[in-house]
């Protein structure tokens, strides 16, 4: 029988993702014992302290074991943490859990993090040169922390040498499935998708992200170039021309851009045209056509592509699903 720890991190915990953890694997603990009469798992909750307190004290969690009594493990869960977190204090205050996953996984521990929960496993190294999803709206503050990781946020699930990421929020759910199905079969996978309701075999978590503009940055040139071109992308811009406006040579333009972004300048119009597509669909009546001539594209086929790309839905498909 393997062990699985799910461990309890110092602060401010999604409460969610601690319990709906627990209880998931429980459940496929259950259904492979009636069906096999062998168990797969021991899960345990794992932390430092007898009590830990979520939600600004609304909750408390008293994990069952204290982690320094794990000496072995199989398989570690590290749960979210919640949005409003400091997520470098939140790294700083479980050196204890992280030197302690570190070890665990050179020992032959497999590691899973749940959204935010990145952060924590981030800040071990295990994850530098390797694929990461995260919640997409953290996305920003976890590239300025861990340049060194392949951020992939349109991704709900990365699987990579033992370590496995998932993106944000309730998409965890899907990411549970995909460890049941790797670690049991892919028949209690279905039977755990259908008592609790969840889709499975979901991929992507792209249509649910919401581009806000990646303005945490000191660079006053390149904000300024930004907000350019949040109010004028249903024109033709001329980056070069922007650039210039701005007194910045194209090649330093676009490389402070990217520093400051994330995204090139052309990346970073087609995310705004995108998104104020996508709003366009949420909240009127107008078609496809109509909504891509508004944000600046006269040739469907790239405005499609685009859209595509950026959400993983079609227009139409994006239009149906979130029209009113």
């Amino acid at each position: 029988m393997k062990h699985l720890t799910i461990v309890v991190p110092q602060g401010q915990s999604v409460l969610d993702s601690i319990v709906g953890t627990y209880i998931l694997f429980s459940r496929a603990e259950n259904l492979w014992r009636e069906r096999n009469n062998t168990r797969v798992f021991e899960v345990v909750l794992a932390g430092v302290s007898k009590e830990i307190e979520l939600h600004n004290g609304l909750f408390s969690v008293r994990p069952g074991t204290e982690l320094n009594c794990i000496s072995k493990t199989d398989l570690v869960i590290i749960p979210a943490l919640q949005p409003e977190v400091n997520f470098g204090e939140a790294v700083r205050k479980n050196k204890i859990i992280t030197d302690w996953v570190v070890k665990q996984y050179k020992a032959g521990a497999e590691v899973a993090s749940i959204c935010t929960g990145a952060f924590l496993l981030a800040s071990t190294g295990l994850l530098n040169g390797r694929s990461c999803s995260t919640h997409w709206a953290a996305a920003e503050a976890f590239g300025r922390m861990f340049p060194r990781v392949n951020l992939i946020t349109e991704k709900i699930i990365t699987d990579e040498n033992g370590i496995y990421t998932s993106g944000g929020a309730f998409s965890f759910l899907n990411f549970l499935l995909y460890l049941v199905e790797k670690y049991y079969d892919r028949e209690t996978a279905i039977y755990c998708s259908k008592i609790f309701e969840i889709d499975i075999d979901r991929s992507s978590q792209s249509p649910f992200s919401v581009f806000r503009g990646q303005k945490k940055h000191n660079d006053d040139g390149i904000k300024k170039a930004q907000t350019y071109l949040e109010n004028n992308f249903k024109e033709k811009i001329s980056i070069e021309k922007l650039a210039s406006d701005l007194a910045i040579g194209r090649r330093n333009f676009d490389r402070r851009f990217k520093k400051a972004t994330g995204n090139s300048p052309m990346e970073y119009l087609k995310r705004i045209k995108v998104e104020a597509a996508k709003k366009s669909f949420e909240s009127t009546r107008k078609t496809v056509t109509e909504v891509m001539y508004d944000v600046g594209y006269s040739d469907f086929k790239a405005f499609r592509t685009t859209f595509q790309k950026v959400t993983g839905l079609s227009p139409v498909n994006y239009r149906n699903k979130y029209k009113r």
